[in-house]
């Protein structure tokens, strides 16, 4: 016989088996499998655990909910909605429909109650490690007198979230930092899309996360509200990250439980009618029931705000206890502010360096000066030179440590940092070499797609690495992360450009930056300790002018091949050419100049104009137009010494000024390896 408590969570269950999949049947698109197999779950976290407040979505100290299986976004907004967050019953009629606040996949800053834009199946369970790396940090930082941070992250979890690569790498990471704060709760129901996951996987998944260091729980009945809140309760109590096996049926009382066809397709009439049959539901269409409603404003609404309540007069206790300490809290807390960082950093006149060795010098100026600020590398910190000098690494032992060994894991890495902005209270980077940036190229486009600012660090910019051959000599991934929207691509030239870049990455609030840097020095360029400053804010600028009134062509360069640019300026000028040399940092943010601004800097009535990067060619056109030339590379590099891969790709003075006098009539070169 059931009690009380269990009929009014049926009821709650069931309603928002119902309200999820009239959205899916509304919409003609969706995935009502999940929903209906993993409601029970769901409501028994959000009714008995989690600890969110609606009427403050952004209170610092709540707890964070992941729904890293994305695809079953009509759950999260069913209990978003139930939970009194901004997500009315008409944003639920219209679910997946343009312009609404229901979009398929949940996307974070367009939906109240988003922790994380998810869906890329993975990428949610590696945010949320990050996030639970953000809690232990913050929580030895701040918690002093107080625990004025003390908060969980939980996560829903699919099988194909964890078939997937960076769901290994999150989870041996948080294994290692026994991030015991992280709970996953696995809707182990072994389908995915295209089948039985048999077909493809045949893990036994709580020994994997047992072997990386994890608690592990299973529950065997996923309809059993009183053994899914023991196993969470259990979880809470151990003293590393906890995944919790929840053994569920995809698609629960439609014909087609159990199978792929209700994955990710619409019911359909008739077995709408046939799961409202088998739940006893006889409720009109996007229906919350009274006693659903109510129960929901007592076990979610007033459980938040009384959890609110207790952290507001832990913050009053802190005020009395230390002042100082808190303010330095609530600068963490405002996700809105930037510090001019690098500001006092001494420009460089003359002498030459790596920009990978000039930005070392800036992440201690920026540490010095922000200590929410915080990063390392994926197992390249001595190269990527990433390290916070006097701050021992971010450990079980050390918890305030600011250096993170992520570990030979780039993937992992990217949806960490993600996790960590997602959180808040610190601003975080990372670093790999540029031609491993592909490995995390999911996680860098999520973090665009959110609007985070998070810092990465690509060192090994160009075939300029050398001996380490084509494998370590990125060709395109340069132009490939400028096509990435909202995010901006910084490749300095000198020491004072590398000054500027760092300065432009500290101070973005709503898109993350990627520094491309060199291994080997760059020439501090003429007058760039004065120009650079403004120029690389505009994406580029006139770095060494034509002697005359006007240009008769112009170079256009970035990194290292500005001051390459110059020594052919230098040629043509003794060939009675006389050329302006630009150098472009960020293509994106010159676009976004004036066309005043554009024009001083390219004049439109100078079409001989010469690109020169190490990377690809595709791109330069829209700078060059249709009478210039690009010169760059279009085949992958060769193993050799620095000087002589550079010169085999025809990147000499010689060449490139042969090219320059060649340019009036043609639209672009493309160069081949010399022998």
């Amino acid at each position: 016989m059931e009690k009380k408590s269990d009929t009014g969570d049926k009821i709650a269950i069931d309603n928002l088996r119902m309200l999820s999949v009239e959205m899916v049947q509304k919409a003609n698109s969706g995935h009502p499998g999940l929903p209906l197999g993993a409601a029970p779950m769901a409501w028994t976290l959000w009714s008995r655990h989690l600890r969110i407040n609606a009427h403050d979505p952004k209170w610092f100290d709540r707890d964070r909910f992941v729904l890293s299986a994305g695809h079953g976004s009509a759950l999260l907004y069913s209990l978003l909605h139930l939970s009194g967050f901004d997500i009315t019953m008409d944003d639920l009629k219209h679910f997946r429909k343009f312009g609404s606040k229901t979009p398929g996949h949940p996307e974070y800053g367009l939906v109240p109650g988003v922790e994380a834009t998810t869906g890329p199946l993975g990428q949610g369970l590696g945010m949320a490690v990050g996030m639970a790396l953000a809690e232990v940090h913050l929580a030895e930082k701040f918690n002093k007198t107080t625990n004025v941070i003390d908060h969980h992250t939980y996560v829903l979890a699919s099988d194909g979230d964890l078939m997937e690569g960076v769901s290994h790498e999150a989870a041996s990471f948080a294994g290692n930092q026994k991030l015991s704060k992280l709970i996953v709760l696995y809707d182990s129901n072994n389908i995915s899309l295209d089948g039985p996951t048999s077909r493809s996987f045949k893990t036994n998944v709580r020994q994997r996360f047992e072997s990386y260091g994890w608690d592990t729980f299973v529950v065997t009945d996923g309809n059993n509200v009183e053994s899914i809140d023991q196993a969470i309760v259990d979880a809470k109590k151990t003293d590393k990250p906890t995944l919790i096996e929840v053994k569920t049926t995809i698609g629960f009382g439609t014909p087609d439980a159990g199978t792929n066809r209700v994955h990710g397709n619409p019911l359909g009439i008739k077995n709408m009618a046939i799961l409202r049959e088998r739940l006893s539901w006889t409720a009109d269409e996007f229906t919350v029931l009274p006693e659903v409603e109510n129960y929901a404003q007592k076990m979610i609404v007033q459980r938040g705000r009384d959890a609110e309540r207790q952290w507001n007069k832990k913050i009053l206790e802190l005020q009395d206890r230390d002042p100082e300490l808190l303010k330095v809290l609530k600068k963490a807390m405002n996700e809105k502010t930037t510090t001019n960082a690098t500001e006092g950093v001494a420009s460089y006149e003359n002498g030459a360096e790596a920009s990978r060795d000039t930005s070392h010098k800036i992440i201690q100026s920026i540490a010095s000066r922000m200590d929410e600020f915080v990063g390392g590398s994926a197992d390249l910190a001595s190269s990527n030179k990433t390290t916070i000098e006097n701050s021992p690494l971010m450990t079980k032992q050390h918890r305030s440590g600011r250096n993170i060994a992520f570990g030979v894991r780039e993937f992992a890495q990217g949806t960490i940092l993600n996790g960590m902005a997602l959180h808040g209270g610190m601003r975080v980077f990372g670093g790999t070499f540029l031609v491993f940036s592909d490995y995390m190229r999911g996680a860098i486009r999520l973090a665009a797609l959110q609007k985070l600012p998070v810092t990465y660090v690509f060192t090994h910019d160009s075939i300029a690495v050398g001996e380490d051959g084509p494998t370590h000599q990125p060709i395109e991934q340069l132009m490939s992360l400028r096509v990435i929207p909202n995010v901006v691509v910084l490749r300095p030239a000198d020491p004072n450009e590398t000054i500027a870049a760092w300065q432009q990455a500290i101070t973005s609030i709503d898109h993350p930056t990627a520094l491309i840097l060199t291994r080997q020095k760059l020439p501090v360029l003429s007058h760039s300790d004065k120009l650079a400053a403004d120029g690389v804010a505009c994406g580029g600028y006139v770095i060494s002018p034509q002697k005359g009134l006007k240009p008769v062509g112009i170079l256009l360069a970035t990194g290292s091949e500005v001051y390459l640019a110059i020594k052919v300026q230098q040629a043509l000028a003794k060939l009675g050419q006389d050329v302006s040399v630009v150098s472009m940092p960020s293509m994106e943010l010159f676009e976004k100049q004036s066309v005043k601004y554009q024009e001083q800097v390219l004049p439109s009535e100078v079409r001989r104009r010469v690109a020169i990067e190490m990377g690809t060619t595709l791109g330069w056109q829209k700078f060059v137009g249709l009478d210039g030339s690009v010169v760059g590379i279009d085949h992958f590099g060769a193993s050799g010494a620095e000087d002589e891969v550079i010169s085999a790709n025809n990147f000499t003075v010689e060449r490139i000024a042969q090219i320059y006098q060649q340019t009036h009539s043609h639209n672009e070169i493309r160069l081949s390896v010399i022998g």
